[in-house]
């Protein structure tokens, strides 16, 4: 006789939309392993480039073993996964493409599918060619005509296998880090340099958004927008909700605008309007870990203003720069309702923090859905919830410092174990829920915010 069935549970859930997705995401430099060909690899070989000397090495051994992972993913429920292609596999050099390589993500594509996980595939994210990094990078405009032809190339290849895209992983972090701090490659510090990058980057998505759709009609193209949504650190102050808007301008409406319109605005230029570039957005990927408070400072440098968390905020673990993320789910829920204004699918494509002992994601993964949650009542049309990530994996300039997995790896011997969070995780993206019993057993704390009505008719039971 077939087993009974697991009994419903009877507590009260928050439950999302059919069909919603849940997966987690990655980038093929920080899974895959021995990515030679790129700017990065080069750059961890620097003494002091990456946080303890750490090195990417084999990663978390994509390349070879990805399936170990997909297997996990399968087990836990998942029905989404975001990953991304390494262009220098691709096209390690120019105008040469590798028939392997492009094999190769055949099969992980295909590996997910078969699992019934739905891949959304990533185009670039923040690796170059070594041969385009000796070109200028993303400096020179002949970057975006080098970038539609690896597009062109990675479409017709994979198309069949893949319906979601995303041209550009959050162009604007790429920037900054890279030319404004001077943090990443290519090391550098400035300002117009910047502007340039980021005007070609835009364009770059627009070309890309085209020649995806002339090579694959059904394709669903987006972009993964990294959101802090800056606040003023005291809204009555003007000077510092002046400082807060310039930075929500430059950061996020640039690339939020002229994808809608077309128009490349100042700085990028004098509202220039850009045929392959408006409504170049079938979907809009919101990667969100933290907000900012801004304060007024008089230096330009800062863009006139000073970024900081709250003194009583709740911290994640901390990076090299110091504090990477404060708890704001409520800054979540902000943004959503925002985007929501432009009637476009909304995808969270990456959220979570850096937590090596599971103490905070519990709570911070259910905080966040609820402030989802909530959005989605009130009418915004999300889709789909990507976690970063499986497992831990190299953390850029930090290094394996930064533990951002709901599985812990030991990047020596590969070994992987999955944290509470991974349980809990699983439990929501096969329930489609989260469930009052969920919250009580992972995150107590939370029970009188995501089920404030339940409580009292518990205490009154209690009673009886």
């Amino acid at each position: 006789m077939p087993a009974d069935p697991m009994p419903a549970d009877p507590m009260p859930a928050l439950r999302f939309p059919a069909g919603f997705l849940w997966g987690t995401a990655t980038s093929a430099y920080q899974v895959e392993g021995n990515n030679t060909r790129n700017q990065w690899w080069l750059f961890e070989q620097q003494p002091g480039a990456i946080w303890h000397g750490d090195r990417s090495g084999l990663a978390c051994d994509w390349w070879n073993h990805a399936e170990v992972d997909f297997d996990l993913m399968e087990r836990m429920g998942h029905s989404a996964h975001r990953m991304s292609l390494e262009w220098s596999r691709i096209e390690p050099e120019p105008g040469r493409f590798d028939s392997t390589a492009i094999e190769r993500y055949r099969a992980l594509l295909d590996g997910l599918r078969r699992r019934n996980i739905r891949p959304m595939v990533t185009l670039h994210h923040f690796t170059n060619p070594l041969w385009l990094e000796q070109a200028g990078g993303w400096e020179n405009p002949a970057a975006i005509v080098r970038f539609q032809q690896y597009v062109r190339y990675a479409v017709r290849a994979l198309g069949d296998l893949c319906d979601q895209w995303i041209p550009l992983n959050e162009p604007l972090v790429y920037v900054v880090q890279g030319w404004v701090r001077g943090i990443w490659p290519p090391q550098k510090t400035h300002l117009l340099a910047a502007l340039r990058v980021f005007r070609h980057l835009l364009q770059a998505h627009g070309v890309a958004y085209q020649t995806l759709h002339a090579n694959s009609p059904g394709a669903q193209v987006g972009y993964a927008l990294p959101v802090r949504v800056f606040q003023p650190s005291d809204p009555k102050r003007w000077l510092d909700r002046k400082a807060a808007n310039l930075k929500r301008y430059l950061v996020e409406h640039l690339w939020v605008t002229g994808a809608a319109d077309g128009k490349l605005r100042f700085p990028l230029g004098l509202d220039e309007y850009q045929h392959s570039l408006a409504d170049s957005a079938d979907f809009i990927g919101i990667n969100f870990y933290t907000r900012d408070l801004v304060r007024f400072h008089p230096d330009p440098r800062r863009l006139f203003g000073e970024e900081h968390f709250s003194p009583d905020g709740e911290y994640s673990d901390q990076g090299r720069q110091g504090v990477y993320s404060e708890y704001a789910p409520q800054a979540l829920h902000q943004i959503v309702r925002e985007v929501n204004a432009f009637h476009k699918p909304i995808y969270i494509t990456e959220n979570g923090l850096p937590d090596h002992d599971d103490d905070q994601r519990p709570r911070w993964l259910l905080g966040h859905l609820h402030a989802l949650y909530q959005a989605i009542q009130q009418g915004c049309d999300v889709r789909g919830y990507y976690h970063w990530t499986l497992t831990d994996n190299f953390e850029w300039s930090e290094g394996w410092g930064l533990r951002f997995g709901l599985v812990e790896l030991d990047p020596a011997t590969q070994l992987r174990r999955p944290r509470p969070s991974a349980a809990l995780y699983s439990a929501i993206a096969r329930t489609n829920a989260i469930s009052e019993t969920l919250v009580q057993t992972y995150a107590p704390e939370l029970h009188p915010i995501l089920f404030p009505t339940a409580a009292p008719q518990q205490q009154n039971a209690r009673k009886r």
